[in-house]
């Protein structure tokens, strides 16, 4: 994983390097930099496949075309293998493949790559730039005399003197001749749903295995490691795991006070022991929660209340997990695919696929973003089987009342998914059937922000700051708490503006709109 920056229209070396000295977090093994005509492109490296020799920017052997990449492609020895007869290899990297890729199909390359990116390649007097099909990896871009910068991070973009950042669409590539180009979008509902609960289960289980495995791609001496709260998604990526990696190294965190501590660490202990993976816990305090609120405000580049409040006890785990290994398996995507959040439990079952796509759609800048951002603060790589293209695809397929199916009279969510693994002895039945527990509940921590902004925001000062700051979305204390933050470490209006654009919006209210989750097992 890595952080790229460059420019089209100039040589503004000068800038480029400034843009990759703000993302060494990004990669702290490898930097690099090539200037050619009007177009610069940098990369600062976290070396995961050929660590050795996986240098970039990746050239051509006549140096008329080149590529920098933050990703993994997952397929890349198959193309590889397709390629290598007709184009000469100079790397064992997985992102050399793109370049020759291009080289036989132009900018179309991209509808065959199986993996998640941000890449921009330069041939000769153009150039192209891409992002992977849901947003995983981030990328910016943005104008200024007439020249084209792009990165990684807002931060880095906004040393650009840009007027205003942009996010580059996912599932888009880019050139000067065709402008953007969608080559991918979530797949559609079906109109005639799938409902065979064993054919279902059996392409589940066939998939998302696929899908786990697959992200275990590193070289043999770079350790992969996986999350662990103890909820079913988590634990069950860390389960499929745990079968190809002996040892596996499991991660989680939570409070732990006067009363006891949280859910999510007692229930990763039972994960934990059934696969037999080395296990690591970290209890955070009251006080360390909010010493860590400004660094994490800051690095995830958004105020957005719901955001913030996930990304510190993502924050402590992926803090944890940097000191064991560097890449980590997380669960992102599961309550979108198979109908996870309490609220859609309530929602019309003719309607909760649409509603599932839709989520799906905006998870690029949200759980996506903190993800990234929390991750790579820490050089810690994350990657998440469940936005595989042939999850997404086999979600949007299957019957609604599947998902969310009454057993006993009680609405289950995910219950196909979990109807998936039962009897495969991968979980025990008690982590299989937990209730689902949103991130900051399972983790203690869950008002704590709130509670911190009664104290210092006062009427006044609420209304001050939404009166000052028109463009800017403060709905609550706890927003106009977080927006101070937030502008302490982005006080440029070019930032404000592109983050005004998702950030502020009350996902908390739109996805958890039922309240009072409850812990404990299904009975299925």
């Amino acid at each position: 994983m890595c952080g790229i920056a460059g420019c089209f229209g100039s040589t503004d070396e000068a800038t480029i390097n400034r843009m990759l000295d703000a993302l060494h977090h990004r990669g702290p093994n490898d930097r690099g930099i090539h200037v050619t005509g009007k177009m610069v492109l940098g990369h600062t490296r976290l070396s995961i496949v050929d660590v050795a020799h996986g240098h970039q920017p990746i050239l051509s052997e006549d140096e008329s075309k080149g590529l920098i990449c933050n990703g993994e492609i997952y397929n890349f020895k198959k193309l590889r293998a397709g390629l290598e007869d007709r184009y000469p290899f100079r790397t064992n990297s997985d992102s050399e493949v793109i370049l020759h890729l291009y080289r036989e199909k132009g900018p179309e390359c991209v509808k065959e790559l199986d993996g998640m990116f941000a890449f921009a390649i330069f041939d000769g007097d153009t150039f192209m730039l891409a992002r992977d099909p849901i947003g995983i990896k981030p990328l910016y871009y943005g104008y200024q005399n007439e020249t084209m910068y792009f990165t990684s991070e807002l931060g880095a973009m906004s040393l650009a003197g840009v007027e205003e950042a942009h996010e580059f669409p996912p599932g888009h590539y880019y050139t000067p001749e065709q402008g953007f180009v969608m080559y991918y979008e979530v797949p559609r509902i079906a109109t005639a749903p799938m409902t065979n609960v064993d054919e279902i289960c059996k392409e589940i289980r066939e998939t998302f295995i696929r899908s786990v495995k697959k992200r275990l791609l590193a070289d043999p001496e770079i350790p992969v490691g996986s999350f662990c709260s103890g909820g079913l998604d988590s634990s069950l990526i860390a389960a499929i795991a745990a079968e190809e990696i002996p040892n596996l190294h499991t991660f989680v965190v939570g409070m732990r006070d006067e009363i006891g501590e949280s859910d999510d660490i007692t229930a990763s202990r039972i994960a934990a022991n059934h696969i037999g993976s080395t296990h690591h816990e970290l209890a955070f305090t009251t006080e360390e929660y909010y010493a860590a609120l400004p660094e994490v405000i800051g690095k995830l580049e958004s105020y957005d209340p719901s955001l913030v409040r996930c990304a510190v006890p993502c924050y402590f785990t992926c803090k944890l997990a940097a000191d064991y290994v560097t890449v980590v398996l997380t669960g992102e995507g599961a309550d979108e695919l198979f109908a996870g959040y309490h609220y859609m439990k309530h929602f019309p079952l003719d309607k909760l696929n649409e509603e599932g796509r839709r989520c799906t759609n905006t998870l690029h800048n949200i759980n996506l973003q903190r993800a990234d951002r929390m991750g790579m603060y820490f050089n810690l790589e994350l990657r998440v089987p469940f936005l595989d293209t042939e999850m997404i695809a086999l979600g949007m397929k299957i019957a609604p009342e599947l998902k969310v199916h009454e057993v006993n009279g009680e609405k289950i969510e995910k219950w196909i998914f979990r109807k998936a693994f039962e009897g495969t002895g991968l979980l025990p039945d008690e982590i299989l059937w937990r209730y689902k527990v949103q991130y900051t509940q399972g983790a203690g921590c869950e008002s704590l922000g709130e509670e911190l902004a009664e104290k210092e925001i006062s009427d006044e000062e609420l209304a001050r700051l939404k009166h000052d700051h028109p463009d800017a979305v403060i709905n609550t204390k706890e927003a106009a708490l977080y927006f101070k933050i937030f502008r302490k470490y982005h006080p440029q209006d070019s930032i404000l503006k592109s983050i005004g654009i998702w950030s502020g919006f009350d996902f908390a209210e739109e996805r958890e709109k039922v309240s009072g989750t409850m812990d404990g097992t299904f009975k299925p």
